[in-house]
């Protein structure tokens, strides 16, 4: 509950106000008064306060109902209880429904007062901290750049999400599809409510009905108790269809019949479900030659491709490439207690040169090798090339490599990597001090003896 609340009395009987602004305050709230309709509106203004007790039966221009269609529509965010010596059923039913929170008689009863106050103030506490966490959540799924391309994207992200529209995502991979549907959520009016993703490949075709719809006690052998399917979890929120051009074509229509009808039965079940989702699909593939090869139907493709979405690979973008690497670098620095790198200017056109056939994808990890495998704070070309940057086909990584890193599966295990490392550095330390051991070992920091043992290790022969 907030602390130090204020409260806005608006009553035309001074004795009530100021009974109950010492009550109040004995409460610990910020207490003001106003003392009819007009100078009550101008108090809300200025005052902005978290509720208002006002009066409904006051003299002047407005009565306290009209004071409440006003003011709900100028301040939202404001809750009222309503007060009145002259209450019926009616007058309350229609302050509620006017946006009233609640309604209470005179005599006015401080404890009934006090305890929809802290109601109001609790919800009012629950919205403020889901606001919060969406706004940073917001800020932690940024999309980066300011390239044309980008600028065309989150225009049409900043368009199409307050509608509930349905959306199309194409996209090659690691550009960022899924980035671009949570976006789309998380800026729209369905923000506060779930957003549940299913990867569409991953489900094989005979279990796509119970992932997707659930199912009933006994609908099948092992159903030994219900389970709600994604459409229940996504219910007010969002659905994200990732890799939907991988889903199976029996798949395929058994999800456009549920698009189609807005509606849907759990496997065993035969009470019919009303849905409301938005759908969000993604694919990495040309839908249009799908249809044409028979692998995706063209009436789920039209029924989905509301407003299509094209998200740029990271080759068509590159003037993005230095913000993107300064936002993982900081991503890294906080989340792995590393001190932020410094990229020099042929590090920077290194990376600006190399292709990044798995876009914004690849250069994370990237990013993320290169905190982990860079001892010092200044990161130059050379110590991209030794974490594995090297052009594609050549067959030449220098530094670690490929071999290092498992090819183009990515990383190795981190004791690997670390290895890989730990002999390329000391080879490089040793040949720069001759194959003088002491030296080398009071340059990087190390015991004469423990140097010795890491040589014999790794098999690394010195000439001295």
């Amino acid at each position: 509950m907030k602390m130090g609340a204020k409260i806005l009395v608006i009553d035309d009987e001074s004795a009530i106000c100021e009974v109950l602004s010492a009550s109040l305050r004995d409460d610990g709230y910020q207490v003001a008064t106003a003392g009819d309709g007009a100078s009550g509106l101008k108090a809300i203004m200025d005052y902005q306060p978290d509720v208002v007790l006002l009066d409904i039966w006051m003299p002047g221009e407005m009565d306290g109902l009209e004071v409440l269609n006003v003011a709900k529509v100028r301040h939202p965010e404001v809750q009222f209880v309503i007060m009145s010596g002259h209450g019926t059923i009616e007058t309350a039913v229609k302050a509620v429904k006017s946006g009233a929170w609640d309604f209470v008689e005179k005599p006015l009863s401080m404890d009934k007062i006090s305890i929809i106050l802290k109601n109001i103030l609790s919800f009012q506490s629950e919205q403020d901290e889901k606001r919060a966490l969406l706004n940073k959540l917001r800020k932690s799924i940024a999309m980066i750049g300011h390239s044309p391309p980008m600028v065309t994207l989150k225009q049409m992200i900043s368009r199409v999400a307050p509608s509930h529209s349905w959306v199309l995502i194409q996209g090659e991979n690691g550009t960022g599809k899924e980035l671009v549907a949570q976006n789309i959520h998380y800026l729209s009016p369905r923000a506060s409510r779930p957003f549940i993703e299913i990867n569409c490949a991953a489900i094989p075709a005979e279990l796509i009905e119970s992932e997707l719809f659930g199912y009933e006690k006994g609908a099948f052998t092992g159903a030994d108790r219900p389970k709600k399917g994604k459409f229940d979890h996504a219910q007010g929120g969002t659905l994200f269809l990732d890799e939907i051009g991988d889903m199976s074509l029996e798949a395929q229509a058994k999800v456009l019949r549920i698009l189609q009808e807005r509606r849907f039965q759990r496997v065993g079940g035969h009470e019919s479900i009303e849905v409301d989702v938005r759908v969000i699909a993604a694919t990495n593939k040309n839908l249009l030659e799908e249809i044409k090869a028979g692998r995706f139907r063209e009436d789920l493709y039209y029924r989905l491709n509301v407003i299509p979405f094209v998200v740029p690979p990271l080759s068509q973008r590159k003037e993005d490439l230095p913000a993107l690497v300064d936002h993982f670098s900081e991503q890294f620095a906080r989340e792995g207690g590393y001190h932020r790198k410094v990229f020099s200017e042929a590090a920077m056109k290194a990376l600006e040169q190399h292709g990044w056939p798995g876009n914004v994808r690849e250069l994370r990890n990237f990013i993320e090798r290169i905190y982990i495998l860079t001892p010092g704070d200044f990161v130059d070309w050379h110590d991209l090339k030794f974490a594995g940057l090297f052009e594609r086909g050549s067959g030449a990584s220098g530094g670690l490599g490929e071999a290092a890193f498992g090819g183009e599966d990515g990383l190795l295990s981190f004791r690997e990597a670390r290895a890989s490392f730990e002999k390329e550095f000391l080879l490089k330390k040793i040949a720069e001090n001759n194959g003088n051991i002491s030296k080398t070992a009071e340059l990087i920091g190390l015991e004469r003896s423990y140097l010795h043992r890491k040589i014999k290790s790794y098999g690394i022969e010195v000439n001295s």
